[in-house]
């Protein structure tokens, strides 16, 4: 496996020459990379470099050194074709009294794809499809939302983190939203399913009416991550979540495109701008449908059909 990793490396980007300040080098290895900053202004501070949320292994001078691995310091992992990719950012620091602004730069390893090779994100916690030119995502996250959840059984009343994504490319920003979303206890769904409902009427998280379930802040426009709270539904039995993901233009939210919150005591909340809750007050009622419309075409968005799961939820002991 070693072998063909290192035989499959298709780019160790060397980028030189970031501006007449700098050079950065990196040596792309098969689950690590080192990353070598020399930096010609006096001024700069090299201490005040990170690799996300990492800092210097060493520096000296004005040379500072990072020599991690992909699993460290929230490296971004991305399959897509025969490529696999690592990426994540160099970031400098500085005061707000100093002469050197902050920075970021763009850190990158590319990989020619081992046809054996799969990421462990993606299975089970981790579900992947395509639609067009856009690749979604959905799966089961660790507390933070930082990287995939290290277990798929989750005590009865915890909060079970998840994440689905878009991956845009080349395409114009988009937003995404979950249309729908419901629990069921097979991968499959039939007319004889019994059902959980926690997402409905067109972005509704239904669920945190009586729960601590909620959509999280954003921290993408093509991500949102839901804080679920794991509920009585074939508990100790398999558990799988089949939603519909929409990726829409960010501009112009309305009721049938949004994501909506309960708030005690308070009542609904548009996660994206609370100044216009008013678009979820169809939640208690019925938000009206439209036709999608697919971005292929060049028009308003995309939706996918995407399953989570197998997950289980457990008797508090």
């Amino acid at each position: 496996m070693m072998a063909l990793f290192w035989q499959g490396v298709l780019l160790a980007i060397l980028v030189a020459a970031i501006s007449v300040n700098a050079d950065m080098t990196l040596d792309c290895r098969p689950d690590s990379v080192m990353l070598v900053w020399t930096e010609s202004r006096t001024l700069v501070d090299p201490s005040l470099f990170r690799l996300s949320d990492c800092f210097p292994t060493s520096f000296s001078g004005r040379q500072v050194v990072f020599n991690v691995g992909f699993n460290d310091c929230s490296f971004r992992t991305l399959v897509t074709g025969n490529r696999l990719i690592y990426s994540n950012d160099l970031m400098y620091i500085s005061s707000s009294d100093s002469h050197i602004l902050p920075f970021t730069h763009p850190v990158v390893c590319s990989y020619e794809r081992p046809k054996d090779w799969y990421p462990v994100i993606y299975d089970p916690v981790f579900g992947t499809y395509g639609q067009g030119a856009l690749v979604f995502h959905i799966g089961l996250m660790n507390d933070d939302f930082s990287g995939p959840a290290e277990s798929t059984s989750f005590p009865l009343g915890s909060l079970i983190p998840i994440m689905a994504s878009v991956e845009q490319n080349s395409h114009q920003p988009l937003l995404l939203l979950v249309d729908e979303c419901v629990a069921a206890a097979t991968p499959e769904l039939t007319p004889e399913s019994d059902l959980y409902p926690i997402i409905t009427n067109k972005g509704c998280l239904v669920d945190s009416k009586t729960s601590r379930s909620k959509f999280e802040p954003r921290q993408r426009s093509s991500e949102i991550h839901l804080s679920l709270q794991a509920f009585r539904f074939s508990i100790g039995k398999e558990v799988y979540l089949h939603c519909q993901l929409v990726a829409w233009d960010p501009v112009g939210l309305d009721n049938t495109k949004k994501a909506c919150n309960y708030i005690r005591n308070h009542g609904w909340e548009l996660l994206d701008d609370p100044a216009y809750s008013n678009l979820c007050d169809c939640c208690d009622s019925t938000c009206k449908s439209r036709r999608m419309r697919r971005t292929t075409s060049g028009k308003s968005g995309v939706e996918q059909k995407a399953v989570l799961g197998p997950f289980t939820v457990t008797e508090n002991s």
